[in-house]
């Protein structure tokens, strides 16, 4: 914990999926809710089949999907929010004729039923 999953369209040429995630985690780690930066688990998948809307101009979208430990306020989930939205926005350049969605949702994991187990390397 913390899990972050990205998903991304693929006509976004220009993204370097791995130069975001580790900007990402940058962030969550410079945020001071995690104590251990090893904990933080990140993940991109770029996504050739998707559709935005109804329209047929080009559309683009990056979605990023923060899954934290019950028990944060949610003050300090929208500072989460906003820290990892303002990361997609340096990474991703908007690019002319392709109208781009980017967005950020942090989601509670149950503190209770949520285990974990470190195995020795």
């Amino acid at each position: 914990m913390p899990h972050l999953h990205v998903e991304y369209s693929d006509n976004l040429k220009d993204l370097n999926a791995d130069r975001l995630l580790l900007r990402l985690n940058h962030a969550l780690v410079g945020s001071g809710q995690f104590a251990d930066e090893l904990d933080i688990k990140s993940r991109a998948v770029a996504l050739a089949t998707y559709r935005v809307g109804v329209a047929l101009n080009e559309r683009a979208f990056a979605h990023v999907k923060l899954a934290i430990l019950s028990g944060r306020s949610p003050e300090v989930k929208q500072q989460l929010s906003a820290s990892l939205l303002e990361v997609l926005k340096e990474a991703i350049p908007s690019a002319p004729g392709v109208d781009i969605q980017l967005c950020v949702e942090v989601l509670d994991i149950d503190r209770d039923s949520y285990t974990k187990l470190r195995l020795p390397g």
